[in-house]
């Protein structure tokens, strides 16, 4: 990235006080390329420019200081930071450039499913000219086709945007025997199973047969890379695993969306299951709670043995499982066949009893990456977010193995966990949860 100087801007620092940094740091950079500065010297140089104009209206728009704001960016350890100062600072928000750079940067990061955000944020602000961002935007996903495509099969691709005889935004919360074709495939409307913010996840009939469940996961904009992530858990997890998740089938892309279709399973989410106990003023039973804590452990060591992190790791996302054939005629979810015989070995019954692991749209796949990657960055996801993210330290597992903590936390305490940075024994500094653990009374549970 240079920094040029266009005709239309005035020619002398008297009318123009922004000219004179643009030259040092110019000479900055050329110095710092060439070894004779430090990047410190450099970081300071910009630090202090934007400083000195970020509340300058003659600046607000200049292209010139958005690219000191990118300079800086590129040099800080906490980008997110510094764009969250820049759209306060309303630095060029009317700017196609801004949402084309900043999603670029976000890519170049790693970060997909933000970056697909960024363009998203900058044609609904209509930032001028559209066309551009729109045009990046596709570019994107193109290349975020290739990586899935690449994937496996299952995978279907369109320029045009979702052209049914049922538009996809006549489907709402309250939506049943709605029928609509997807790939010359029928899927008959039974009713919304989740919504996000950029997604809704419906339950349907395959051909209108109830035999046939399914959810259809749909998401605006088109974003393709939880498919990518689904294929990478096929090719890594044992078939013994697999089961704990999720599956998708396939994944329709158009130009206006896409749409994921997934296992349906019908027993809720644990978040489902811990508010059953909140709102009769109780807590999960701890062998439950300690039941579901082995779940989750053993899938995060399945995970992270692979090289895939989950990135979004709460009980919204852990559907619960039952054993197919465990379910009793008198109702019950458990039946006479879960035995404690094999749980260790989690055979027989106990192979479909536990939790399910969905929404694998910030996945992160680390062979993608050189060895030894680490990231920066923000999932903000209020009581999700890992010691380091808190911190502004890099970070990798870490992201799981927090929000696993808050999990166990909520089984245990009906709250988010907040946490205490204390001095250690042995030196340095520990961090422990405010709340204090109950003593485990629970004799009947045996490993």
């Amino acid at each position: 990235m240079a920094v040029i100087f266009p005709d239309s801007q005035p020619s002398t620092p008297l009318q123009d006080p922004l000219l004179p940094w643009l030259w040092s740091v110019k000479q900055a950079l050329e110095d710092w390329n060439s070894g004779k500065e430090s990047g410190s010297d450099l970081t300071k140089l910009l630090s202090d420019c934007i400083a000195a104009f970020k509340d300058n209206d003659q600046y607000r728009d200049d292209i010139r200081f958005l690219k000191i704001w990118f300079f800086y960016m590129d040099f800080s350890e906490d980008f997110g930071s510094v764009f969250q100062k820049m759209w306060e600072s309303k630095i060029c928000v009317g700017n196609a450039l801004l949402y084309i750079w900043y999603a670029s940067f976000l890519e170049s990061k790693g970060k997909l499913y933000d970056a697909s955000m960024v363009y998203q944020m900058g044609i609904s602000r209509n930032a001028k000219p559209v066309e551009w961002v729109k045009k990046a935007h596709a570019l994107f996903l193109e290349r975020m086709s290739e990586i899935v495509s690449s994937a496996q099969t299952g995978y279907q691709c369109t320029t045009k945007p979702y052209s049914g005889k049922v538009a996809l935004s006549s489907l709402k919360n309250s939506s049943r025997n709605k029928t609509i074709e997807i790939g010359r495939t029928k899927y008959q409307i039974i009713g919304c199973a989740g919504q996000g913010g950029f997604a809704q996840v419906y339950k349907a009939y395959v051909s209108c047969n109830p035999d046939d469940v399914v959810a259809l996961k749909i998401q605006k904009p088109a974003f393709p890379w939880e498919f990518y992530m689904y294929r990478q858990l096929n090719q890594r997890i044992s078939d013994k695993e697999r089961s704990s998740f999720g599956v998708a089938h396939r994944m329709h892309l158009y130009s206006d969306c896409s749409i994921l279709v997934c296992d349906y399973l019908a027993n809720g989410t644990l978040q489902d299951a811990i508010n059953s106990f909140a709102v009769i003023g109780k807590s999960m039973e701890e062998v439950l709670c300690i039941y579901y804590t082995i779940e989750m452990l053993y899938m995060l060591e399945t995970l992270h043995g692979v090289g895939i992190i989950h990135g979004d790791f709460k009980p919204d996302n852990l559907l619960i499982r039952y054993a197919r054939d465990g379910i009793t005629k008198a109702g019950s979810r458990y039946g006479n066949d879960l035995t404690k015989d094999g749980f260790r070995d989690r055979s027989g019954p106990w192979h479909d009893q536990g939790l399910c692991l969905v929404d694998w749209g910030r996945g992160i796949d680390m062979h993608l990456f050189p060895d030894n990657m680490e990231f920066k960055g923000d999932c903000r996801t209020s009581g999700f977010r890992c010691v380091e993210m808190q911190e502004n330290r890099p970070w990798t597992f870490q992201v799981d193995t927090y929000g696993l903590c808050v999990v166990v936390h909520m089984m245990l305490h009906n709250s988010y966990m907040e946490i205490e940075k204390k001095l250690s024994p042995e030196g340095g500094y520990i961090y422990q949860p405010k709340s204090s653990f109950k003593s485990l009374y629970s004799d009947d549970f045996e490993f």
